[in-house]
């Protein structure tokens, strides 16, 4: 089994956990990609185990699991580990009793809640700033966040440095372009707490008890989700499907340690 580049790629056969991104990925809109159910069917039938880690926060685990029924995605509500989820968790941890002002869509903001984060409206006097990748935003949500972050000593984070969400018609801005907005105007820049940390990865390893060198991470960008598993010091593998492209590769200073043209191909070379 050999990779795009003709690299040795028999090391996948011995895989526990797979460690997808979603957008680009798996799918882009409602479209699954060339190989997606196979894979994830192979995976399944060898006794391995599929988690979606995705940066996007704009949806809970219940949207992505009504769009995994809609679109034909094998998944339950064990199947998604998301930047949206870490943040909570992170919040909890670090800022437990704050007050959180949180740009975000409704469905990050519920989610946020109901970990138990006190995510108020109030914006006049907060401790800390989330700001997520909010599909819902406009003017208002916006100036209100750059408001805060000028006229008050608070923390500031953000679910995932992520620049540009593939859609059916080439990206949609991320949480990242929203944060180079809101850097522009007044100064500051997020901690960011998705991809490429290694806290995701770090978190579902230990849930389901497997080591690195049985661990692999599956994306299309390489400033989060490759190097996300360069920095856990998993393998990590690049589909040419979303972000990422050969001249990209060749050209940067982030290298996949194996790369194929998409699912597919992953499939073909492990029951080959």
């Amino acid at each position: 089994m050999t990779d795009y580049f003709g690299n040795n790629a028999d090391r996948l056969k011995n895989k526990k956990l797979w460690l997808f991104d979603l957008d680009g990925t798996v799918y882009v809109d409602d479209t699954l990609l060339p190989g997606a159910t196979q894979l994830l069917e192979y995976i399944k039938k060898n006794n391995g185990h599929s988690v979606y880690i995705t940066n996007n926060s704009s949806k809970s685990v219940e949207d992505y699991l009504k769009k995994a029924e809609r679109i034909g995605l094998p998944a339950d509500i064990d199947s998604f580990y998301t930047s949206a989820q870490a943040t909570a968790l992170y919040l909890t941890e670090n800022y437990p009793g704050k007050k959180i002002y949180c740009q975000g869509t409704k469905s990050f903001i519920t989610g946020l809640k109901n970990a138990g984060v006190d995510v108020t409206e109030n914006a006049e006097k907060v401790d800390v700033v989330v700001v997520g990748f909010d599909t819902e935003m406009d003017m208002e949500k916006l100036c209100r966040t750059c408001e805060i972050l000028q006229t008050q000593d608070v923390a500031f984070l953000a679910t995932n440095p992520d620049l540009a969400c593939p859609v059916s018609y080439g990206f949609m801005p991320d949480c990242g372009s929203i944060c180079a907005v809101i850097k522009n105007v007044t100064g500051r820049e997020p901690i960011y707490i998705g991809k490429p940390e290694p806290v995701m990865i770090e978190n579902v390893m230990k849930k389901y008890g497997v080591s690195r060198d049985e661990t692999v991470v599956v994306g299309d960008r390489l400033y989060t989700d490759i190097l996300s598993g360069i920095n856990s010091k998993v393998d990590a593998v690049c589909v040419l499907t979303g972000e990422a492209t050969v001249e990209l590769i060749d050209a940067g200073d982030i290298k996949p340690d194996l790369t194929f043209e998409d699912l597919k191909r992953i499939y073909e070379g492990l029951v080959d």
